[in-house]
C-alpha cells in the first residue's frame, strides 16, 4: 500500500468515524412523527454533519428501548410511570415538544356528516355495548343524519402506543365502566375489534373498512381525508379538534416540574377534550458527551425555531410559559 493510498484510507476511516459520532438514534411515538420528521430534516439542513434517525415504533417501544439504553433518546405521548422511571439505571427527563389531538375517526357508507359523540357514547362504542351505527343513542346525538344499521367495526392500536394512552386516559376520566374494566395505558385489553400498527396502520384500516371507527392523531385524519367527529367536552360543548381547541385545552394546565401532566377532559368551553402534550425522553447524563451536546442544541432549537413549523402540520405550539420552563431544564443537560 503506497503512502498516498494509506492517507486516503485513513481519511475515509476518520470521515466514517466522524459520521458515526454525529448520527443519533431515536424512536418511539407515531403521534408526533410528522412534525419530528420535519424537524430532523430541517435541523440536518442547518447542521449537515448531524443525522437524527427516528424509528416510528410507538410510545411503548420508545420507552422500552430508552430503558434498555439502545437509543440516544426516545419519544412518548404518555408520560413514563413512576414504576418505569424506577426501573431506569439512569435519570430520564421528559421534555414537552408539541400539543396534539386524538380524534374519533370513522368510515360510514353514505355518511359524510361530522358526527357528534358524547363521552358515554364514545366509551360504550369501544366497550362493545353499542354495536350498530343506527343505535338510538348515536341517532339522538345526531338528528337529521341518516345512519345505517351497519355493524360497528372497532379499530385500535396493536402496539404499545401513546395515542392509546391519551385515548384511554380520557375514557377513564369520563366513564366509570371504562375505568373499572379497561383502564388507561399504552397497551390495554380491548373488548374486541382489530389492531393496527401505528397511527398509520389504524388510519389505513379505517380508510379501507366500511363501518369502522378508530382513534388517530389529528394530522393522520387530515392527511388521509378520513371523517372524524366532534366530542362533547367537560363544559358540555361539542368541540372539533383544531389548533385553537387543542391550545385551549392546555391553557388550564398547571405544569409540574417534571412536565408529566394530563390535559384530557380539560375545563373550558372551547377545550377539545382528547388533547395532550407529547414528550421526548432524554437520558441524563448522555452516554456520549458529544451526542449530549447535539441533543441539547437540538432541543434549544426545537423549543424556539422549531415551534414555528408546528401549525402547518396541525400541531399546536407549546405555550410560552412551558417553553420558558423547559429552557431552564435544557440549559443544564449534559
Amino acid at each position: 500500500m503506497t503512502r498516498v493510498t494509506k492517507l486516503l484510507f485513513l481519511a475515509v476511516l476518520l470521515c466514517s468515524f466522524a459520521s458515526a459520532q454525529n448520527a443519533l438514534n431515536a424512536g418511539g411515538a407515531t403521534f408526533p412523527y410528522p412534525i419530528y420528521s420535519k424537524w430532523f430534516s430541517e435541523y440536518n439542513k442547518q447542521h449537515p454533519d448531524i443525522q437524527i434517525n427516528y424509528q416510528s415504533i410507538g410510545s411503548g417501544g420508545g420507552i422500552r428501548q430508552v430503558l434498555a439504553g439502545t437509543l440516544d433518546f426516545g419519544a412518548s405521548d404518555g408520560p413514563m410511570s413512576d414504576d418505569q422511571l424506577a426501573q431506569a439505571k439512569f435519570k430520564i427527563l421528559h421534555i414537552p415538544t408539541v400539543l396534539g389531538a386524538v380524534v374519533p375517526a370513522y368510515n360510514i357508507p353514505g355518511v359524510s356528516a361530522e358526527l357528534k359523540f358524547s363521552p358515554d357514547v364514545l366509551a360504550d362504542i369501544f366497550l362493545g355495548k353499542i354495536t350498530t351505527w343506527n343505535d338510538p343513542r348515536i341517532v339522538k346525538e345526531n338528528p337529521g343524519v341518516n345512519l345505517p344499521g351497519q355493524s360497528i367495526v372497532i379499530v385500535h392500536r396493536s402496539d404499545g402506543s401513546g395515542t392509546t394512552y391519551i385515548f384511554t386516559d380520557y375514557l377513564s376520566k369520563v366513564s366509570k365502566d371504562w375505568k373499572d374494566s379497561v383502564g388507561k395505558g399504552t397497551s390495554v385489553s380491548w373488548k374486541g375489534g382489530m389492531g393496527g400498527k401505528g397511527n398509520e396502520g389504524v388510519a389505513g384500516y379505517i380508510r379501507n373498512i366500511q363501518g369502522s371507527i378508530g382513534y388517530i392523531e389529528l394530522i393522520y385524519a387530515l392527511q388521509n381525508k378520513i371523517n372524524f367527529g366532534t366530542v362533547k367536552n367537560a363544559a358540555g360543548n361539542y368541540v372539533k379538534a383544531s389548533l385553537e381547541s387543542t391550545t385551549a385545552a392546555a391553557a388550564s394546565a398547571k405544569m409540574p416540574a417534571d412536565f408529566r401532566v394530563s390535559i384530557t377532559n380539560a375545563p373550558g368551553k372551547d377545550s377539545y377534550p382528547i388533547a395532550s402534550f407529547t414528550w421526548l425522553l432524554i437520558p441524563q447524563p448522555s452516554k456520549d458527551s458529544k451526542k449530549g451536546q447535539v441533543i441539547k442544541d437540538f432541543l434549544q432549537w426545537m423549543s424556539t425555531e422549531g415551534q414555528k413549523m408546528t401549525e402547518p402540520l396541525s400541531y399546536a405550539p407549546l405555550p410560552q410559559s412551558v417553553v420558558a420552563q423547559e429552557a431552564a431544564v435544557i440549559k443544564n443537560l449534559k
